[in-house]
């Protein structure tokens, strides 16, 4: 968006103005340039329950008429209370369906703004997890993976792992819809080779999908076009949906608060922004300061494509670096219990 065009348009009006008034006084021109001359912006989509989605705006808003979903949800009504609106629909989301809003918003001053925006339909099933285990130094044959440990029965339609945060992603894997139970793994493979025996498991058969490190005892998932994760200073995130709440994630990093004077250690803001809003999401703690610092991530140094980077079998969820250890030399464990021992250097 164009910050720059009140100002352009005062430029395009002013001379008009002058030569309407070049035999009298000027007109105070102060209240045209403060004229509110931007549409609403979106700040968010969200499902709140099954018969429910949030829209969030940055200025209070009229809708022109009801939005049109696709597929359809049956009749949908709106109830407005400034910068929300919410969307009641007559017909059940399809968990983890993939649904499209066409609509359109004035606010105040009457600026419009159209918009087409996706979503997923509500998961009211969410299964609980955590991330388990994960490495970001693979190799050509022992890609970059990041574990999932199912701890409670759900479905997974919809849940979303992103490298990065909300609003500072990298790459992403929506899952699709299959039933899942305590004590399930399911494995995201961030770097694969694109080829035909990659395939996403929902149904029964673990032993469906090839390439490297699938697993016939966990669900494999392939992050479509993935690159691999960043080695040193990242962030993984498992979200209940895209743009929903947070579920888990880990911070890791090598650098220190003396690696850069600008972002505070962590080497770019992109970066810095990712550990403040996975701290402020609730995900990872900060060592008594308002931001977290490089050293309260899982330092990477020492792990390698078969040193993972894991939590102890009997786990803990502190959000915090105690939490996670490095195993020895050849000893990671995807798709089964975690090894407890630490590699020493």
């Amino acid at each position: 968006m164009n910050r720059k065009l009140p100002a352009l348009l005062f430029c395009i009006f002013l001379p008009a103005a002058l030569m309407l008034t070049a035999c009298g006084p000027l007109y105070d021109l102060r209240d045209f340039s403060e004229t509110d001359l931007f549409p609403p912006v979106i700040c968010g989509i969200l499902p709140i329950n099954a018969n429910s989605i949030e829209l969030s705006f940055n200025e209070t808003v009229e809708i022109e008429s009801d939005p049109v979903i696709s597929p359809p949800l049956g009749t949908v009504s709106c109830t407005i209370e400034e910068d929300i609106v919410i969307l009641t629909v007559s017909d059940l989301q399809s968990a983890g369906t993939q649904y499209v809003m066409d609509g359109t918003v004035t606010d105040k001053r009457g600026n419009r703004m159209s918009f087409l925006l996706p979503f997923y339909g509500f998961n009211a099933e969410l299964p609980g997890l955590i991330i388990n285990e994960f490495t970001t130094q693979g190799s050509t044959t022992h890609p970059d993976i990041v574990e999932l440990l199912i701890i409670s029965e759900g479905i997974t339609a919809g849940l979303w792992i992103v490298e990065g945060t909300t609003d500072f992603m990298e790459q992403e894997i929506c899952l699709p819809d299959c039933r899942v139970k305590e004590g399930d793994y399911i494995l995201i493979h961030f770097k694969p080779q694109g080829i035909p025996e990659e395939i996403d498991e929902t149904g029964t058969d673990l032993s469906l999908s090839g390439g490297y490190d699938a697993s016939d005892d966990a669900r494999d998932f392939w992050v479509p076009m993935g690159s691999g994760l960043s080695g040193n200073n990242g962030v993984i995130a498992v979200y209940s949906a895209p743009g929903g709440k947070l579920m888990d994630g880990v911070l890791y990093s090598n650098r220190t608060s003396e690696s850069d004077e600008n972002y505070f250690g962590f080497g770019s803001t992109k970066m810095l922004n990712k550990a403040v809003q996975l701290h402020e999401q609730g995900g990872w703690n900060a060592s008594g300061e308002s931001r977290p610092r490089p050293e309260d991530g899982v330092n990477p140094d020492d792990s390698t494509a078969t040193r993972s980077m894991c939590r102890m079998s009997a786990y803990g969820d502190t959000d915090n670096k105690k939490d996670w250890h490095i195993v020895p030399t050849s000893s990671s464990s995807f798709g089964e219990i975690n090894c407890d021992e630490a590699y020493l250097p």
